[in-house]
């Protein structure tokens, strides 16, 4: 087997198989209504950088050397790489207000704006201040709890834009890479999404489903890693996504919810979206075949 392939190798069963096991007692339990979703959830974020570990391991490859190859400095431009974080930090909440509204407007989501009766069912809230609350909600979300975010999305940002993107845009070519890339990282969620989780009316369907929002996303993801030569700001996107981008669909109809899958940031508008936005990117603001990795 060529060396390069067997790295290829080893990350994926580091990822894949950590977790799985990881999401072990989910199956063996109460699936995404048990307790232990969101610490076990966060546990599996953390695989992709175990993966990277596991190839560094094997090459023993220099720490300096895997640092360089894995986007963890600053890229040759640092007021790019800083430029483009701040940019996806604020963009990300517009994108999720843009999906809702055009969700919208398609007639695919009933906003509940008097009433939050969505947010206040999701949330478990009550009282007069709903609109006061949910606007707390986004802020807090957008800095602090993007902040926090960080440490998980790096967790998953490392492998897969940090070492996967290049890799396989090195073999395959950039927009081959992205959107293999893409479709791994889907497929990686599946002991999630087998169980219904993003998109609970679906069942494990939404494993299915999920795969579209990551391939179009990924792209965006991945551009910002190419474009950069840092995975810095790919992890500052997922983080300002994880952290704001829930509480916008909120703003919905309880009586009428919205189909996950089709409605929202993370449904076919929401696909569409980023599928244009990447399309753009790679066309006007091109990135570079990366080098093989050694």
């Amino acid at each position: 087997m060529n060396p390069r392939h067997g790295d290829l190798m080893v990350f994926l069963l580091a990822a894949f198989g950590l977790s799985w096991l990881f999401a072990l007692p989910l199956w063996l339990g109460d699936g995404i209504a048990s307790p232990l979703l969101q610490p076990l959830g966060v546990a599996l974020m953390f695989t992709p950088t175990l993966g990277v570990l596991a190839v560094w391991l094997r090459k023993r490859s220099a720490p300096a050397e895997l640092a360089a190859q894995t986007g963890l400095g600053l890229g040759p431009s640092k007021a790019r790489t800083f430029g483009l974080a701040a940019v996806a930090w604020i963009c990300v909440p517009a994108f999720a207000a843009l999906t809702l509204a055009l969700s919208t407007a398609l007639g695919l989501v009933t906003l509940d704006l008097s009433g939050l009766s969505l947010y206040r069912e999701m949330m478990g809230v009550q009282g007069a201040n709903l609109q006061t609350a949910w606007v707390s909600q986004v802020v807090t979300g957008l800095t602090l709890g993007t902040v926090v975010t960080l440490i998980p999305a790096f967790g998953e940002e490392w492998g897969w834009r940090g070492w996967l993107v290049p890799w396989l845009s090195a073999e395959a070519g950039v927009s081959r890479g992205l959107l293999i890339s893409g479709v791994i990282w889907g497929l990686w969620h599946a002991p999630l999404t087998l169980l219904g989780y993003n998109y609970p009316n679906l069942g494990a369907w939404a494993a299915l489903v999920f795969i579209g929002f990551c391939v179009t996303f990924g792209l965006v993801l991945g551009w910002l890693r190419l474009r950069t030569g840092s995975v810095w700001p790919a992890v500052v996107a997922h983080a300002a996504f994880n952290a704001t981008v829930p509480t916008f669909l909120m703003l919905g109809d309880a009586t009428t919810p919205p189909n996950l899958a089709i409605a929202g940031p993370s449904g076919v508008v929401g696909w569409t979206v980023l599928g244009l936005l990447a399309a753009a990117l790679l066309k006007l603001l091109a990135v570079r075949r990366p080098a093989l990795i050694s």
